[in-house]
């Protein structure tokens, strides 16, 4: 590759020696200085931490290992968000503390496919660390980015420019602006390109984990803000839609249209198959309950 692009790996910290993460910190830190791609600028943003993290991250930078900025911030999406601002990258990817790339080549290759198919992101399967103690492999499912969250965050890279323009991660969501992001860069037809490596390894968020309601009431809000335009919504509708997954056929052609036309009928299937995965969980949990 002739021209290589400068790569900014954003990751969020608060408190990592008081959280006792000082040692997923450094994984993440040794396997990115592994990676194969030369230009890679590694991006920490500091939520004002009042431990000792300042100063290992004084250390780093004095190394030249990454740069980072400390200041108190209002949650992990308005750090992702300073971190887009600052970062010098024509792609930005986000990663927390405790996430890593585990596959050296993967930086170089994906920026290759970037570059070779001038893409906006790119999306790939990952390997899911619960904070029940399992590891799952989360695999892509783009048909279905209308109605959960598609892929993992971390599995994505991004054109900076494409953020920048989009007004970065709406920060009213404190654990759903994820997935809104991505049916923004969705909805208007950003060009995507799937990354066929399972290349990095994340812990689910615990906020989200712990919030269902959060989640929910999150979601409903997304979903308005994203849809309501295309189709009336109203109380019932939006609750069927968060939790069956049950969207209004006229909805969902209007949705079906951000995909090519030999791809509509996948479309309308993931999302009968999606539902009926979700009506099925429903009926699980009410039958463990009973």
């Amino acid at each position: 590759m002739e021209d290589q692009p400068l790569v900014t790996v954003i990751t969020p910290v608060k408190n990592l020696v008081e959280n006792e993460k000082i040692d997923d910190f450094n994984l993440l830190l040794s396997l990115l200085e592994l990676q194969t791609y030369p230009n890679i600028e590694f991006l920490v943003i500091d939520g004002g931490s009042n431990d000792d993290t300042a100063e290992l991250l004084k250390d780093l930078k004095n190394k030249e290992y990454l740069n980072f900025y400390s200041e108190k911030d209002t949650g992990k999406y308005e750090a992702l968000n300073k971190g887009i601002m600052r970062a010098k990258g024509k792609y930005v990817t986000f990663l927390s503390c405790d996430d890593f790339i585990h596959d050296i080549t993967a930086i170089y290759d994906i920026v290759n496919i970037l570059e070779t198919e001038n893409a906006d992101f790119t999306f790939a399967p990952a390997y899911c660390r619960h904070p029940e103690g399992f590891t799952f492999l989360f695999v892509p499912s783009m048909f279905n980015c209308f109605q959960v969250m598609p892929c993992a965050r971390q599995a994505m890279f991004f054109r900076k420019s494409m953020l920048e323009k989009e007004n970065y991660f709406d920060e009213k969501y404190k654990i759903m602006a994820d997935f809104d992001l991505v049916i923004k860069i969705m909805l208007k037809k950003y060009k995507g390109i799937y990354f066929d490596t399972n290349y990095v390894t994340y812990k689910l968020g615990q906020k989200g984990f712990e919030n269902p309601k959060r989640v929910e009431e999150e979601t409903k809000m997304l979903y308005f803000k994203n849809y309501r335009n295309l189709y009336p919504l109203n109380e019932q509708i939006l609750s069927k839609m968060v939790t069956e997954s049950l969207f209004p056929r006229g909805l969902l052609e209007k949705l079906a249209t951000r995909f090519s036309p030999d791809d509509s009928q996948i479309f309308y299937q993931k999302c009968e198959q999606m539902h009926r995965l979700r009506v099925q969980a429903l009926q699980m949990q009410a039958d463990q309950q009973s």
